[in-house]
């Protein structure tokens, strides 16, 4: 898989599973700009208002050994991918939600 896909992300010890933009995979790990899949609905639904929710995305790296597996997000069959589901939730592309808000200093990022 490349840098910018959609993934989901299968971890060991703990086991933990989560979403989101693949930002780099190699021999060390995996680094990931998303969040759990059991906080998917509840981040996606505060995104349908304006207000600043509680819950978001989060950038981090996972070292190779904790990576059980990695799968796209896709649909498979009739279960939609959670692409899909944010925007049927939101009504909007997801990926710019997943975009690193910009550093002191960078200026600002487009939405």
């Amino acid at each position: 898989m490349d840098p910018g896909a959609l993934v989901l992300l299968h971890l060991v010890e703990p086991k933990e599973k989560y979403w989101g933009l693949l930002l780099s995979m190699g021999p060390a790990g995996v680094t990931l700009r998303g969040i759990d899949v059991a906080l998917f609905d509840d981040w996606a639904r505060q995104h349908r208002g304006t207000d600043e929710g509680e819950l978001g995305v989060t950038t981090l790296f996972v070292p190779m050994h904790r990576v059980e597996k990695i799968f796209e997000d896709a649909r498979v069959g009739s279960v939609a991918s959670y692409t899909e589901r944010f925007l049927e939730i939101v009504g909007r592309d997801v990926r710019p939600y997943l975009a690193r808000p910009a550093l002191p200093g960078e200026g600002t990022r487009p939405n």
